[in-house]
């Protein structure tokens, strides 16, 4: 008798013992799982913060360059209205760099460029000739709708945002195909280095550029 209690004794611990050893390796696996699955919705709750954080970057930048325009375009308007074209261009050289350093805050950097700029202070780097070739074959393709480029620095945080600026055919007066003697003689005067004439209603004349820099904005 004694030996047969032994037995179911033994037989009972054996089968407790692998019970709780399949308990073991479930709760394991269970815990597996569910790391998994924290990361992933951690991962996820990241990834749309990255893209709301870009999002809110992208709008700002779109507020800033629309800014940057209308101050810039009610100045030459104003200014033409007082002297003619000349007056304008003249007022165009006094004016643009201040109006935008003036947008330049809370880390943001406002700007324009062009693959032939007028001001030499506005030359592209790498990163926005690139753009501005890209926008110059959309318009050539019809492409519908704003043309805007991003980018987002990975290491810095750093957010970039073009958009392009298309040649209306009021622009030609002064960066047109045929502008005028006096225009020219005045754009000579104030911008010697000038490569921004010759273009057609329609094609690519520039880009609002724009560098969101979190740093910066501390």
């Amino acid at each position: 008798m004694k030996n047969e209690v032994k037995v179911l004794s033994e037989k009972c611990d054996k089968q407790t013992s692998h019970s709780n050893k399949l308990n073991l390796a479930n709760l394991s696996k269970y815990i597996c799982f569910a790391l998994v699955g924290f990361s992933s919705i951690a991962s996820a709750v990241q990834q749309t913060t990255t893209d709301l954080n870009e999002q809110d970057n992208r709008n700002e930048a779109r507020a800033h360059a629309k800014e940057l325009g209308s101050n810039l375009k009610t100045r030459l308007q104003e200014a033409i209205k007082r002297g003619g074209l000349e007056v304008g261009v003249e007022e165009c050289k006094l004016v643009a760099e201040p109006i935008a350093h003036s947008l330049s805050k809370e880390g943001w950097t406002v700007g324009r460029t062009a693959l032939r700029v007028r001001n030499p202070n506005n030359k592209p780097d790498d990163w926005e000739t690139a753009q501005l070739i890209k926008f110059a074959e959309q318009l050539s393709e019809n492409v519908t709708g704003p043309l805007e480029a991003t980018h987002v620095d990975g290491k810095t945080g750093e957010f970039r945002y073009m958009k392009a600026i298309t040649t209306g055919q009021v622009c030609t007066a002064c960066h047109g195909e045929q502008v005028s003697p006096s225009v020219l003689s005045a754009i000579k005067k104030a911008y010697p280095e000038d490569e921004a004439t010759g273009f057609k209603p329609g094609s690519l004349r520039g880009a609002f550029t724009l560098r969101y820099s979190p740093t910066d904005a501390e």
